[in-house]
């Protein structure tokens, strides 16, 4: 049977008020549109669904099995509505995001205070990992977008925007302060004690890079897991920190540690919001997409 759906609709309002009125009321119609949807549903099927009574209507046996299943269907069609509602006004909602310790905390870390303020009922899930780990997130669908560092690989089905410019140097502490306001050379690092991230990190992948060019080949001391223990140890005297500006920063304002100049500055990059060309995001990564 080809029935019209707004018959099944009416059907399960009279029946749930057992009253054409009350039906009419809630459906902002007129009683004999009620009346008439409801003679057509019964033509349609074939039965009689209601019986007139002196107080309004109620429900045959056919009725009844009938409304167990509309009232299933029907009340599962409003649900959904509602939460479509729900995302649609950004009331609910889910995102999930990639970010490694540097880009969480110089990029995202503000914009996501400001979403929650401005979307509280939105859950936000971060997946903490390096830049190849983030890529391969997103490649696989298990989080929306990442927050990375560059360079990045080319991949068809990655789109790449720039978010903001970073810079990467080398720090030391007062142990090397004879070193402080000199130009150096880069091949004067094969002579000092060099702490640096791991291999598996974009940063220590660009910086390698860029001096293999300059015909230099790093013999770290120390390899280490994150930036802010790159820091901790320059503090030591443990040797000379490969680290992103923004991490030293501070350290360097208050005359904690200094950075060492070279003839040749590494070249500027930046910290890039990747997504995947194949999956659609939520509505509510749309609005942070927006945001940021």
């Amino acid at each position: 049977m080809n029935i019209n759906f707004e018959y099944y609709k009416i059907f399960y309002h009279v029946a749930k008020a057992s009253s054409i009125s009350a039906a009419a009321r809630e459906l902002c119609i007129s009683q004999p549109a009620v009346s008439q949807a409801i003679k057509a549903l019964e033509q349609a099927i074939g039965i009689e669904l209601f019986i007139r009574t002196k107080k309004g209507v109620s429900l045959t046996n056919a009725g009844e099995l009938l409304y167990s299943h509309v009232a299933a269907g029907y009340e599962s069609i409003s649900l959904g509505e509602q939460q479509l509602s729900q995302l649609l006004h950004m009331e609910t909602g889910e995102i999930r995001i990639g970010a490694s310790d540097m880009t969480l905390q110089f990029y995202l870390l503000p914009y996501l205070e400001h979403f929650h303020q401005l979307y509280p009922g939105i859950k936000v899930h971060v997946t903490n990992a390096p830049t190849p780990s983030t890529i391969n997130h997103l490649l696989s669908g298990n989080i929306d977008f990442g927050i990375v560092t560059s360079p990045l690989p080319a991949d068809p089905h990655m789109e790449i925007k720039q978010a903001r410019e970073i810079e990467d140097i080398f720090i030391a502490g007062p142990r090397f302060s004879y070193l402080q306001g000199k130009t150096l050379d880069y091949h004067e690092l094969d002579e000092l004690p060099i702490i640096c991230l791991e291999h598996d990190t974009s940063t220590r992948a660009y910086v390698d890079t860029f001096l293999s060019h300059e015909g230099v080949t790093l013999q770290p001391e120390f390899e280490l897991s994150t930036s802010d223990m790159i820091a901790q140890f320059v503090m030591r005297n443990l040797g000379i920190g490969s680290i992103m500006a923004d991490f030293a920063q501070s350290y360097i304002d208050r005359g904690d540690l200094f950075r060492l100049q070279f003839k040749k500055p590494i070249p500027k990059r930046h910290m890039c919001i990747i997504s995947d060309r194949r999956r659609g995001m939520s509505v509510a990564a749309n609005k942070l997409m927006e945001l940021l």
